[in-house]
């Protein structure tokens, strides 16, 4: 669609203020013409990986994950089957079926809902994970064959210190991740997937994320959380030569019996609710010691700007200028034998708890090559010595190993299968 431009806005209120206001109206113009690039754009769905990893985040998620209802391996094959074809068209900006939302026969149901229509592909990526049960079920019953071939590291997360999980916001056999630049393209991706999913696999829960808390490339400004703080400064990026190879994408040698999954990765969810108001409530100098890092310019607490390394053996007086328990420091890869993980997380509201404080807080998503050594650790580490935990609860948490990329006429997962 056509960016518009009213009189008023193209006239600018006047000759008197023509100037200043045709200024405005270039710049104006200049970011709706950047803002619908970004909507037109779009990416591949088949490739070596699963798009949705190392693509630039985009601004809006729906992230959804399903219970397997079928007891039939074939079943289940013909699900990744039709969902890897559904994808593939509303990836490149068309319909989930095959005939469009009015198309068909007026008397039958459509094979797409509709809520689409007329909206680009707005950088929609799908990307497809598998969880735990998916293998065997919680008697250790082999469900569809698979059991052999279960990674060794696709086991359901530890409950860490201080989790507060919600079940119903938890686990799952099989997952999706839809982002893209425009909320209802990354809903109606969820909402024509899961109705294809009738009869199959049914949504367990499901969450929907706006403003993108991490960047993946070195192209994207580096956004803020709902603490007000940015987040994901020292994100894994994709130019990084080796970075990805090393810390996100699983390896054939990895595990012999899960070699179906090399060039793969593991996505860990973990739905962390913010005490907004408590935290509201603190000193400036109090949040910035929480986290380790400025507000405004966020650099470390030992630098001035965003991007200079901490200095965690710089002193002030007699105390570590950067705290010991500042989530900067407990977090940082010098202390986890030089883990990195790829964060894709996003804010939410989901309106207000029963005490009239907002539902609010971070969607962390993270990918990783090896949960063991490259989350757990880690998430350990966050739930016993880090300040801004008294300000988080987690309240839903899940693991997902996510196959490598589709190739032309594979569907995803194929290789599990074969």
């Amino acid at each position: 669609m056509t960016p518009r431009v009213s009189r008023r806005g193209l006239l600018g209120g006047g000759l008197a203020a023509a100037g200043v206001a045709g200024a405005f109206t270039v710049g104006r113009l200049t970011d709706e013409a950047a803002a619908q690039e970004a909507l037109d754009r779009s990416y591949a769905f088949r490739g070596a990986h699963q798009a949705g990893i190392l693509t630039p985040v985009q601004d809006r998620l729906h992230f959804a994950a399903f219970d397997v209802t079928t007891a039939e391996r074939d079943e289940l094959v013909s699900l990744l089957q039709d969902w890897t074809a559904a994808a593939e068209r509303m990836t490149a900006g068309g319909s989930a079926g095959e005939i469009g939302p009015v198309e068909g026969n007026p008397v039958l149901p459509p094979d797409d809902t509709g809520e689409a229509i007329g909206l680009p592909a707005s950088g929609l990526t799908i990307t497809f994970g598998f969880g735990p049960g998916l293998f065997t079920d919680d008697d250790g019953n082999d469900r569809f064959g698979l059991a052999d071939r279960q990674p060794e590291a696709l086991r359901r997360l530890p409950h860490f210190p201080a989790d507060q999980l919600v079940p119903e916001r938890s686990f799952g056999d099989l997952c999706i991740q839809a982002c893209a630049d425009d909320p209802q393209v990354a809903v109606h991706a969820i909402r024509n997937l899961a109705r294809i999913a009738f009869g199959r696999a049914a949504v367990r829960w499901s969450q929907l994320g706006f403003g993108r808390t991490s960047s993946t490339s070195t192209t994207q400004a580096t956004p803020r959380n709902l603490f007000g703080f940015k987040d994901g400064t020292a994100n894994l990026k994709a130019e990084e030569d080796g970075a990805a190879d090393e810390h996100v994408w699983v390896s054939a040698e990895d595990d012999p019996r899960a070699a179906w999954l090399a060039g793969g990765s593991y996505l860990v969810s973990r739905r962390m609710n913010m005490t907004i108001e408590v935290w509201d409530r603190q000193p400036l100098v109090d949040q910035e010691r929480f986290i380790g890092r400025t507000k405004g310019e966020g650099a470390p607490l030992t630098g001035t700007d965003e991007l200079d390394e901490p200095d965690f053996e710089a002193v002030t007086g007699t105390s570590p200028t950067m705290a010991v328990d500042a989530h900067v420091r407990v977090v940082h890869p010098d202390f986890h034998d030089g883990a990195r993980m790829l964060r894709r997380g996003y804010n939410f509201v989901d309106g207000t708890d029963a005490l009239g404080g907002l539902d609010a807080g971070l969607f962390f998503i993270a990918y990783v090559r090896d949960p063991r050594t490259h989350f757990i650790p880690i998430q350990n580490a966050m739930a016993t010595s880090d300040a801004l935990m008294e300000y988080l609860k987690v309240t839903g948490s899940a693991l997902f190993a996510v196959p490598a990329g589709i190739a032309e006429g594979e569907y995803v997962g194929q290789a599990l299968f074969a």
